[in-house]
């Protein structure tokens, strides 16, 4: 598995994951359509464009057709500068669940984020039922946090977040000084 930059062709693939209810369950969203998804690629080539760059959506790649299988991303906290924080997030389509691919993806995520963007902080948020992000990110030394409540609105009602995090210190193979 890999991670690579989006391209136009990549819609249908990611209709795959983002148009399914059972993937989006547990995301800030609701399903979208094939429209949306366009739009949402289009958006996310046009800011993987952008100087200095702060957002990195990137496809999950299967190694074994090239084709997206997910979503990941890394978000830059471009409001406060100077900050070196970055939250986290991924889906992948349901029929690659449960092969250790959502922890790899993070685990892709994280070494971007630490080893090459050279961040202090990497978070993410999940939804409170969703018990196998809680794994994932706790087996990756990911602290819980806490919880946000009423954090977003996802089919007309709100819903708590649970906040997760790791410091760079934190992240195996990094020097303890930094």
């Amino acid at each position: 598995m890999a991670l690579r930059e989006f391209t136009p062709d990549d819609v249908d693939a990611i209709l795959k994951v983002y148009g399914d209810p059972t993937v989006v369950e547990h995301l800030s969203f609701e399903p979208r359509n094939r429209e949306q998804v366009a739009a949402t690629l289009t958006g996310v080539i046009e800011a993987g464009a952008a100087d200095p760059r702060t957002e990195y959506s990137l496809a999950v790649v299967a190694r074994e057709s090239a084709e997206a299988i997910g979503f990941a991303r890394l978000a830059i906290d471009a409001q406060h500068p100077g900050q070196s924080s970055g939250q986290l997030g991924f889906a992948l389509a349901t029929g690659h669940w449960r092969r250790g691919l959502g922890t790899e993806t993070v685990r892709l995520l994280l070494r971007l984020g630490f080893e090459e963007l050279n961040l202090y902080r990497l978070w993410g948020a999940r939804s409170p039922d969703n018990t196998a992000s809680a794994r994932l990110m706790t087996n990756l030394g990911m602290i819980e946090e806490g919880r946000i409540r009423g954090h977003i609105r996802v089919n007309d009602a709100w819903r708590d977040s649970v906040v997760h995090s790791i410091l760079r210190p934190e992240w195996p193979g990094t020097p303890a000084e930094q």
